[in-house]
């Protein structure tokens, strides 16, 4: 492949990415939830079980105090708790609260559509082949944004 087309490619794909990232978020907020895309990237690491502030700015690529802010704003419109961690009492887990599960079933109805619309342009059955091969070449970890 040439130096062009790579450069194309790439562009497709962070292009993609934040359209489908800006769907969810207008999605979610459109379903009556307010919030920005950083909550999504944080409620994936803090689903199922919870997580730590130092475990979300990891996950997130900030800095402890930034995921701390972010915690706090998540608190404050209530999305997420602190609790207790059961196996260390000097932390805190920090959990979606049911407000929290309700922004994530939101942000997977948005994803969803955003999905079907590509699936009317392309078809099905190339989205499936889409899918596939971009779980071929994508890099285990953290689902993040590109601050």
């Amino acid at each position: 492949m040439q130096n062009s087309e790579a450069l194309t490619l790439t562009a497709a794909l962070l292009a993609a990415a934040g359209d489908l990232t800006q769907r969810i978020n207008e999605g979610v907020v459109a379903r009556g939830f307010e919030g920005r895309p950083a909550y999504g990237f944080a409620f994936t690491r803090l689903a199922p079980d919870g997580a730590t502030v130092t475990d979300l700015a990891v996950h997130l690529g900030v800095t402890k105090q930034a995921a701390s802010q972010l915690v706090d704003e998540l608190a404050r419109k209530g999305y997420v708790e602190r609790r207790p961690h059961p196996d260390d009492a000097r932390a805190r887990l920090v959990v979606l609260t049911e407000r929290g599960w309700a922004c994530t079933r939101a942000a997977e109805e948005a994803a969803a559509e955003a999905v079907r619309a590509w699936a009317d342009l392309i078809g099905e059955g190339e989205v499936r082949v889409l899918r596939d091969r971009l779980l071929r070449i994508a890099p285990g970890g953290p689902i993040r944004p590109a601050w």
